[in-house]
């Protein structure tokens, strides 16, 4: 086995390539190779959520990623949500609903939250809770991210 390799992938619309061990996870290459460092490690067991990604337009929990698998894939993580300076729809909404405490799990719920809206343009509260279940926020309850993401549906403004 080599002691590395060269893994090309798109990340957040910029074309990458990255020298990195071949048993590397693709939480390991965005943080580590990428210094992209808004996709967070909590459990590394895929429990919490926080590493979550969105690969080929699926969300993925970046920690459960072999780094290979993502070869020639599209990667988005948080960073890619806002365009510019101009925050994200459901990026904006966390800041105006107070929906994050200490922030570690914010980029998580985050991509969790922009790919439900993507997928069901304005969930009620039940789907928003189903949508988000696999991100786990240790500070608080759930209601303020549920608030936030609500507010993006009723503004029209899911995808």
């Amino acid at each position: 086995m080599p002691d590395t390799i060269l893994l090309t992938l798109q990340v957040n619309g910029v074309r990458r390539t990255v020298d990195t061990h071949p048993m590397a996870r693709l939480l390991d290459v965005l943080r580590d190779g990428l210094r992209l460092t808004g996709t967070k490690e909590g459990c590394g067991e895929g429990e919490c959520g926080a590493c979550t990604v969105l690969l080929n337009g699926r969300v993925v929990n970046s920690c459960l990623i072999p780094a290979l698998q993502a070869q020639d894939g599209v990667v988005v993580t948080v960073e890619g949500l806002a365009e510019g300076d101009d925050l994200s729809p459901i990026q904006d909404a966390f800041l105006t609903h107070n929906a994050a405490q200490c922030g570690f799990c914010t980029p998580g719920m985050l991509m969790a939250a922009d790919d439900l809206l993507r997928r069901c343009p304005n969930p009620d509260k039940e789907q928003v809770q189903e949508g988000l279940a696999g991100n786990l926020c240790r500070c608080t309850g759930y209601s303020k991210i549920v608030d936030a993401v609500r507010s993006v549906a009723r503004q029209g403004e899911g995808r």
